[in-house]
């Protein structure tokens, strides 16, 4: 894979931020963004999207978590 052109790593930030602002909005209601997610994964390559993915999950945590909102599973209290 050859790395994507300035212009390409814009495009495809842009419709990350673009989908992530979809999300926020609509309460992590993914139905009301497919289009959205269209753009972010035709924009991007098929590593960044995971990368991309795995980095809001790990943000949104980190936010509940520093807030006092994470409440541990059931699983975990027992570990």
């Amino acid at each position: 894979m050859a790395a994507p052109t300035m212009k390409e790593r814009q495009a495809c930030w842009g419709a990350r931020d673009e989908y992530w602002k979809c999300l926020d909005e609509n309460t992590e209601d993914a139905s009301k963004c497919k289009k959205l997610r269209s753009s972010f994964e035709s924009s991007c390559p098929q590593q960044w999207i995971k990368y991309f993915d795995k980095r809001r999950d790990y943000l949104k945590f980190k936010e509940k978590f520093e807030a006092g909102d994470f409440q541990p599973s059931k699983m975990t209290a027992k570990s």
